[in-house]
């Protein structure tokens, strides 16, 4: 009997794709069907990940030339190294142009293997399959694919669109809660950037996605999903709108380059990133202190931080000055010509880029106690 699923579409021409959403998919692969062009596949996980689902998924691939490959967990995966090792995999494979690459795993499987995926013989399919839910709503979707530098995160990569995104909601059951906390800082920021209506949905529903309610949670991740398909459909290499899905992240990236991917998961950064972005827009005179208020309750209601910590070892705290902060931001990938472009808030749901803001402004704002 075919599984009961959502189906969101990423309108993109003759590059279109299916993000399939429900519970239990992965075992049941077949049903889909599978958008596999060739008979080679090359399988990407990593050490936490691969225990828990690979073998499923190379069950249902026994018709394929098939191999997998287990790289470590963790954001310091997504480094040149890594990559390497997929692409010389791939040519001891000696794998075609119509081989297939699927990632199994969170966002940093996700944005190496799309990386890989897109520099193999200029471009090779991919599948990604998320299993994180900071990936399910917004890394596995819309061909955005990197790898880190140690001066500047995902500063190294390629937009290269997946053929198809399969997210089976129960691979939450198995997510650390720090790791789904971490997940809910990517669908606040929907709210934040497109959707009053959907900050007050979120603000009702979120005892019932931090337990993880079926009904509730596939919900959720299919609006963020239709919220981002959305945006990269009218805009898929970020030259305009698609910019406003990095809300937060100016600030955010800037801590974990600081403290060198080590210390802060990549939503918790975002979560902490998403409040500095909106007290800087008050403080710029754009939103009120109830908006404020408003946004930082959220984040705290899914158990994330919302502050630049003060009580880290000293090693990483001297890289968290407001000076140090602001250099960091100079290699933003938003900025043009020098020149900051921070993605700030007129209300609640109206994001915009604003290209106005200096780095005094920026040290200025840091350096004020919250």
């Amino acid at each position: 009997m075919p599984v009961e699923k959502t189906t969101v579409e990423v309108a993109l021409g003759s590059r279109s794709y299916a993000i399939h959403i429900s519970d239990n998919l992965l075992s049941q692969l077949s049903d889909l069907p599978l958008r596999i062009r060739g008979r080679q596949v090359l399988v990407v996980t990593d050490e936490q990940v691969g225990p828990l689902y690979l073998s499923v998924i190379l069950d249902q691939l026994a018709e394929f030339d098939c191999q997998s490959l287990v790289v470590p967990a963790g954001e310091k995966a997504k480094q040149l190294t890594h990559f390497e090792t997929i692409l010389t995999r791939l040519m001891q494979m000696r794998a075609n142009r119509d081989a297939c690459l699927i990632a199994l795993g969170g966002g940093v499987v996700g944005d190496l293997t799309g990386f890989a995926a897109a520099c193999y013989m200029r471009g090779i399919d991919i599948i990604q399959i998320p299993t994180t839910l900071l990936s399910q709503v917004d890394a596995s979707v819309g061909g955005k694919t990197a790898i880190n530098h140690p001066l500047g995160k995902n500063l190294i990569g390629a937009f290269h669109q997946p053929t198809q995104v399969i997210i089976d909601v129960r691979t939450l059951n198995t997510l650390p809660e720090r790791e789904y906390r971490a997940g809910i800082a990517e669908v606040i920021k929907y709210g934040l950037i497109m959707s009053p209506d959907f900050i007050t949905q979120l603000e009702q529903q979120m005892p019932k996605l931090m337990s993880l309610d079926r009904v509730v949670t596939e919900g959720i991740i299919a609006a963020c999903c239709r919220f981002k398909a959305d945006i990269v459909a009218r805009d898929e290499t970020e030259s305009g709108q698609r910019a406003l899905l990095n809300f937060g992240h100016t600030f955010g990236h800037a801590l974990e380059t600081a403290t060198a991917y080590s210390h802060f998961l990549h939503g918790e950064a975002v979560a902490i990133g998403c409040c500095l972005a909106t007290r800087f827009s008050a403080s710029l005179g754009l939103i009120n202190q109830q908006d404020v208020d408003r946004t930082v309750a959220l984040f705290k209601a899914a158990g994330l931080p919302t502050e630049v910590p003060t009580d880290l070892p000293e090693c990483l705290q001297s890289q968290l000055t407001p000076e140090s902060l602001a250099m960091l931001m100079t290699l933003d990938k938003k900025n043009q010509s020098g020149e900051y472009r921070f993605i700030l808030l007129r209300q609640l749901g109206d994001a915009f880029v604003d290209a106005r803001v200096s780095q005094s402004d920026v040290i200025e704002f840091l350096s004020r106690p919250v």
